[in-house]
């Protein structure tokens, strides 16, 4: 009996890898290959010294808006895209705990996503509003599971933020408030879908491996609301969002940017003509790539000349993209028979040999 227990638990074994070999092999069907992307073009150093640990930006194609992950009070500065000086500053006396990104309201106001806490010991998390008239909103939000660690936010059309965690193992959660924001007020958050990135072999980050690239450090969503996009330390993916969507953009398939070499990425942005600009903490240029959001709506492809990264988006999500879901259907039901098949004949074999 023991030689037949020992049995069981090695065709147990067998039977759990191979099924989850067979379901997670590629269905073997046709996908186009992605779209090759040119490599970031430098435009400007940010060399502002307040500004050296630069998390969020944002694009009203005139000015950069940009914040960065420190000090006591709200600041965000518009710096000159010819040469990333500063141009003007707007401010407010909140004292925030950990501003991770920023993006633009479709009246001009600024949102900062006060949300980091490396910790995960926040009772609250926060996103504060900065209007071109000077004055100011906070809004407290909390989470439905506990503190998390985040450094994304996606604010859709109709002024809603969607933040996404920053998650070192597992897929990153997506939460926006579950109900309307008022300044002052504390408003519970709602879990509303979830994303997983890479990892990849594109070469950056503060930390060597592939934690570096699975990890979301910003986000942003085109002024039309129609493209958006997550990036990791190394990676941009952009999720096409033709009904400005947010929650529904996440579950497609995305394109992938490489972002190669940047120390610690953590800001992403759209500019008004498509093309995609990223940052880095430490005195780092912004960078480029043309054309990112008309590859992502399908109106148009990256430059011919492009040579970018030539591997596969790789790209998971709480949702299936529509493309695959009956594909991993039926993946899932051939494991079933497969594995039921091996653990009866492998359990008449183990009664035989007992």
């Amino acid at each position: 009996m023991r030689l037949a227990r020992r049995f069981g638990a090695v065709v147990t074994a067998l039977t759990l890898g191979v099924a989850w070999q067979w379901i997670a092999a590629p269905s073997g069907a046709a996908q186009p290959p992605p779209p090759e992307f040119p490599p970031p073009s430098a435009m400007c150093t940010v060399t502002d010294p307040s500004l050296d640990e630069l998390s969020g930006l944002d694009s009203d194609g005139e000015s950069w808006f940009v914040t960065g992950d420190g000090g006591t009070s709200l600041s965000v500065a518009m710096l000159d895209p010819r040469d990333c000086s500063v141009r003007d500053e707007r401010t407010a006396p909140a004292d925030p705990y950990d501003v991770e990104d920023l993006a633009l309201g479709a009246d001009g106001e600024v949102w900062l996503a006060d949300t980091g806490d490396n910790q995960r010991k926040r009772e609250t998390a926060a996103v504060h509003v900065l209007y071109p008239d000077g004055r100011s909103a906070l809004h407290r939000l909390t989470y439905p599971d506990g503190p998390h660690d985040a450094e994304a936010m996606l604010l859709d059309g109709r002024g809603v933020p969607h933040v996404v965690t920053k998650e070192p193992l597992g897929e990153a959660g997506v939460y926006r408030p579950a109900e309307p924001l008022v300044d002052g007020e504390t408003v519970p958050l709602e879990r509303v879908g979830s994303v997983r990135l890479g990892p990849t072999t594109t070469p950056g980050g503060p930390v060597e491996g592939s934690i570096a690239s699975a990890v979301v450090t910003g986000g942003a969503v085109s002024a039309d609301g129609r493209t958006v996009a997550l990036r990791t330390y190394t990676d941009a993916y952009v999720f096409p969002a033709p009904e400005g969507d947010v929650v529904a953009a996440l579950a497609r398939r995305p394109l992938r940017v490489p972002l190669p070499d940047e120390p610690q990425g953590e800001a992403v942005a759209f500019e008004p003509d498509g093309a995609l600009l990223s940052a880095s903490e430490g005195s780092q240029p912004v960078r480029m790539v043309p054309g990112v959001e008309q590859a992502a709506s399908g109106e148009a492809g990256p430059p011919s000349d492009a040579t970018g990264d030539e591997e596969p988006p790789p790209a998971e999500h709480a949702g299936e993209p529509e493309s695959n879901a009956n594909t991993t259907g039926q993946n899932l039901a051939i494991a079933a028979v497969f594995a039921a098949l091996i653990m009866y004949f492998g359990g008449k074999l183990a009664r035989l040999r007992s």
